[in-house]
């Protein structure tokens, strides 16, 4: 048991606990953390990868959100420039597609006036006759719309999430499972069990914040011992990858005649991301592992095939990766109509307004989210520091005025050992604190054992010693992305390393 009274424990290390946490230790307020899994080991992993407004989301009339959301894009940006960075997506319009021009039109002109963009290029229209573009496409588009957006490294912003509160003071527990919250006399006793040794820990906390994602409704029906109503709506969203389709840094966002939409996206500088599928999820959460369904990728291969000349088969695909959404359940008719709006709740039944719920949720928006339920905390604990998280830079997005590409060159001059390729995958993971991962080696050999792609010893140990990395999951599919080019040998190898440290 910890003797110590934190003002608020966090349940769930995805991206919107992680971000909760940040917020609230950085306005002074003690934070515990606990994750079952590995940090952002479910839905915050499985996105699309995307700080963005959600341009379809205008046709469900989610305004708010997408203003929010538009708002949200340049500031993530320039809080971590490292693992952000600006998309251009081109949208192939034909007639008689689901979608009339005019009212592509609209869209993107809302898309481009409510959000207050400054440094994002605004919307225009490409001729496919003559944009290269139009190369890996059917010959059957003579018009497309570009519009901005922009690409977030999803694992790795919940973990600098992490690595910041823990930074300013935050306790951050992984795999350590919440299996009891018992609430007596304006304080609360939360039980965790190690999943690794089984052993159980007793903590006290002011507030408890259920940030437990597609698992909020069993925190609140078997930790918290609560009858309630379903308040999430689970749906599962697939992506898949394949060996690179097109060689310019655009994207594409395709529409099919089913009304959903699929995105085509540089990936790892040698693959191309495919997604994503919408469906309401029935299984088991804590089955193993979700996965993508066989319906799933044949779905994506068909909307690719339907639009790149060279069709996409079920043999093209190299990995694929699923994740399940805790959309709120407002009633919608189906998958990709439900809301992908945040909302809170927080009764006075429920324990004195102590705890605060937290039903779906985007990563584009977590910063706000954590906004609004600090603004609650301050309600019932008081106000102690202001907001500001708006103008933080995350570990490693402390550029100081300089770009991308200065600093990637003097990590280059300070590592002349580095191939350009590994200088810049280290540069894109961790911008300045690449330093700190390099430092004291002075050539290839200091960088220790080799456990194939880039990935060394240096860098598995930094990501164990400072990042919670523990498997070689953690390191390969999620730290990284060095896994797409692992054998299953490999792989293996890197696991037992691990293990034994």
């Amino acid at each position: 048991m910890t003797n110590e009274v934190k003002d608020i424990f966090v349940v769930g290390g995805g991206i919107n606990g992680c971000s909760i946490a940040r917020d609230a230790v950085g306005r002074g307020y003690s934070v515990t953390l606990a994750e079952m899994h590995d940090l952002a080991s479910a839905t915050s992993s499985a996105s699309t990868k995307l700080i963005h407004g959600g341009l379809r989301y205008l046709e469900y009339y989610e305004f708010r959100l997408v203003r929010e959301a538009l708002k949200e894009r340049e500031v993530v940006w320039a809080n971590a420039p490292h693992i952000v960075w600006p998309l251009r997506f081109v949208l192939p319009y034909f007639k008689g597609g689901i979608r009339p021009a005019w009212l592509i039109r609209i869209g993107l002109f809302l898309y481009d006036y409510i959000g207050g963009r400054k440094k994002l290029p605004a919307t225009a229209d490409i001729n496919m006759k003559t944009d290269p573009v139009a190369a890996p496409l059917k010959p059957l588009f003579t018009k497309a719309f570009e519009y901005s957006d922009c690409w977030v490294n999803d694992s790795r912003f919940v973990v600098l999430n992490a690595m910041d509160a823990q930074k300013r003071g935050a306790d951050i527990l992984v795999r350590e499972k919440v299996v009891s919250l018992i609430y007596d006399k304006g304080l609360w006793t939360i039980t965790t069990e190690n999943q690794i040794n089984g052993t159980r820990t007793e903590h006290k906390a002011k507030m408890v914040v259920n940030a437990s994602g597609p698992w909020v409704d069993h925190v609140i029906g078997e930790a918290l011992n609560t009858p309630h109503d379903r308040n999430v709506r689970l749906v599962q969203g697939s992506h898949m990858i394949v060996k690179k389709m097109f060689d310019h840094k655009r994207c594409y966002i395709f529409q099919n005649n089913d009304g959903r939409i699929v995105f085509a996206i540089p990936y790892e500088e040698d693959f191309t991301l495919i997604g994503t599928t919408d469906h309401d999820f029935e299984g088991d959460l804590n089955a193993d592992k979700i996965q993508a369904t066989e319906e799933e990728l044949l779905y994506l291969c068909n909307a690719a095939s339907d639009y790149f000349q060279k069709p996409v088969t079920r043999e093209d695909v190299v990995w694929s990766f699923s994740g399940v959404r805790p959309l709120y359940d407002d009633g919608a008719s189906a998958a990709q109509e439900a809301t992908r709006d945040y909302v809170l709740r927080q009764k006075p039944e429920d324990h004195d307004e102590s705890i605060i719920h937290i039903f779906g949720g985007k990563i584009t928006t977590s910063r706000k989210l954590a906004e609004a339920v600090v603004k609650k905390i301050e309600h019932k604990l008081g106000a102690r520091k202001p907001k500001w998280t708006k103008v933080a830079p995350l570990p490693g997005g402390d550029f100081a005025g300089e770009d991308f590409d200065s600093l990637l060159a003097k990590l280059k001059t300070d590592h002349p050992y580095l191939e350009d390729k590994h200088a810049y995958r280290l540069m894109r993971l961790y911008g300045t604190l690449a330093r700190d991962l390099l430092a004291g080696v002075t050539s290839k050999e200091g960088l220790g054992q080799h456990f194939g792609a880039d990935l060394y010893e240096a860098e598995v140990r930094y990501l164990i010693d400072r990042e919670w990395a523990m498997t070689a999951e953690d390191v390969l599919f999620r730290r990284t992305k060095c896994g797409l080019s692992f054998t299953q040998d490999q792989i293996s190898a890197l696991d037992a390393f691990m293990k034994a440290q």
